[in-house]
């Protein structure tokens, strides 16, 4: 398996939570793990890249 493929699928889900989150009444909370998410896609993103 490719080093950073596990951290971008993991973002990719966290991100998708995140915005199903965005019109609760958690808004702030959703905010963060939307980010956190976008994080771990962009690192992973970047293993990608780097290992290839």
């Amino acid at each position: 398996m490719r080093e950073g493929l596990i951290p971008a699928v993991l973002g990719t889900v966290v991100s998708a939570s995140g915005a199903a989150l965005l019109g609760s009444k958690y808004k702030l909370a959703a905010t963060g793990i939307l980010g956190f998410g976008l994080a771990h896609i962009v690192l992973g993103t970047i293993d990608l890249i780097e290992h290839r």
